[in-house]
């Protein structure tokens, strides 16, 4: 990606993601991306271009904060899985997951739709394999949706019981 894709991306990220995907007018996208309209329009052409590089940006950050330099123990990589979604959701994220609403609010978009599986699926990828748990994408993907899903009612409550809900699906020996 070009360090101006990168800019107007992670504008554009900011933007749905404090304004939803129905209010930010054309020009509030220009102004958070912090460039011109033909700019804005040469590297997304289309306000579905918009919400899809923006939601591009929000998986590839999420990625990095959540599965990066994590602890080698299986045991120790899932506890820091899990504090760091619930650190996404205190900073980034405490409405509950920007790819489900962007598709929420398009549901008939093929690409978000497919954006929104693979997000999901790498998650899950990226979880089972720090954590040892291979065959367990599916049931660890539960566990982090669960999570994001019921950060907004339960904060503290909801890591914690994703947690123990995680740590059940390890082998007695970790």
């Amino acid at each position: 990606m070009t360090d101006m894709m990168s800019k107007i991306s992670a504008g554009l990220e900011r933007a749905f993601a404090n304004r939803g995907f129905a209010e930010p007018s054309v020009e509030d996208l220009r102004d958070a991306a912090g460039v011109s309209l033909r700019t804005l329009y040469k590297y997304t052409p289309s306000r579905a271009e918009m919400v899809l590089a923006a939601l591009e940006n929000r998986h590839q950050r999420y990625l990095a904060r959540v599965f990066d330099d994590l602890p080698e123990e299986p045991s120790e990589a899932l506890d820091t899985i899990l504090t760091r979604v619930g650190n996404w959701m205190v900073t980034e994220s405490a409405h509950g997951c920007l790819f489900h609403a962007a598709v929420a609010a398009e549901p008939r978009s093929q690409p978000l739709r497919a954006l929104l599986e693979r997000h999901k699926a790498e998650v899950a990828e990226r979880a089972a394999a720090a954590t040892a748990l291979k065959g367990a994408d599916t049931d660890l993907l539960l566990i982090i949706e669960g999570l994001t899903q019921a950060w907004p009612l339960h904060h503290e409550a909801a890591l914690d019981a994703a947690k123990r809900l995680g740590l059940s699906l390890l082998p007695p020996d970790h």
